[in-house]
């Protein structure tokens, strides 16, 4: 149990996510569950209408990488603030892992390990690299915990704290931005390859479905204002602001 009252609960979020998708922890064949995406006609395949009202599963997965990523600019700012001798705010440490936890972790990594890698595994491909990508979610994990442990609080944290917590995000962005875009450019594209096209059409709607059963309705914009309020806060919400100054001379 972390000070923010977070206690690991895998087992049943795996078993929730296993059987919502007809899943065996071996990757076995999917459910017919979800007819929003499939042709009235009975013959299983994908209505283009309906599948066009929802992203596939690969673009789901790497829109929430993108939120992942706005997370990770959040700890290389609170990073860079701490060695410039800033102190670092425990509510925006604490926040900005709490969306790792509530999130990324216990949603986003739980479908990639219920439904993509056990699919790859069950294929013959990328072993070594799922193995990889297993590992790195279990430290992923821990540096969260331990985060989440040392910002508990408010006000700006004690020097001992803000180290160990800077030096957990450090290890965290380290690991994850080659981890993101190995699933991105590698994963992600092969698991696309092992679906058929009625396959796609079930997981875009189951994934959207596991999203409300776990968040409600609109739980990636809950999440998105979630990470917007902690770039408004720190002043690195605008966009403009990272635009580089024009380095050709003016015309004269």
């Amino acid at each position: 149990m972390t000070r923010s009252g977070h206690a690991p609960d895998r087992p049943s979020r795996r078993a929730v996510l296993l059987t919502a998708g007809g899943l065996s922890a071996a990757g076995g064949g999917f459910g017919a569950g979800f007819g929003v995406a499939h042709a009235a006609s009975g013959a299983g395949d994908p209505d283009p209408a309906a599948v066009l009202r929802v992203p596939t599963p690969g673009e789901d997965l790497m829109t929430e990488h993108g939120l992942l990523i706005r997370v990770l600019l959040i700890y290389r700012d609170l990073m860079a603030g701490q060695a410039a001798g800033q102190p670092v705010q425990a509510g925006h440490a604490h926040d900005a892992a709490l969306i790792i936890h509530d999130y990324i972790e216990a949603f986003h990594e739980e479908l990639e390990e219920a439904y993509v890698f056990p699919r790859l595994i069950q294929a013959g491909q990328l072993r070594p690299t799922v193995s990889t990508l297993l590992l790195q979610h279990a430290r992923g994990r821990e540096l969260t915990q331990l985060i989440l442990a040392e910002s508990g609080g408010t006000g700006s944290l004690p020097a001992a704290a803000a180290d160990q917590v800077t030096s957990a995000m450090a290890a965290f962005v380290r690991m994850y931005e080659p981890h993101e875009a190995r699933e991105d450019t590698v994963v992600y594209p092969a698991y696309r390859a092992l679906l058929t096209p009625a396959e796609i059409a079930d997981l875009s709607a189951r994934f959207a479905d596991l999203q409300t059963e776990q968040f409600g309705g609109g739980g990636f914009t809950t999440m998105l204002g979630r990470v917007a309020a902690i770039e408004q806060a720190l002043g690195i919400y605008d966009l403009a602001q990272f635009t580089p100054p024009n380095i050709t001379p003016p015309l004269t």
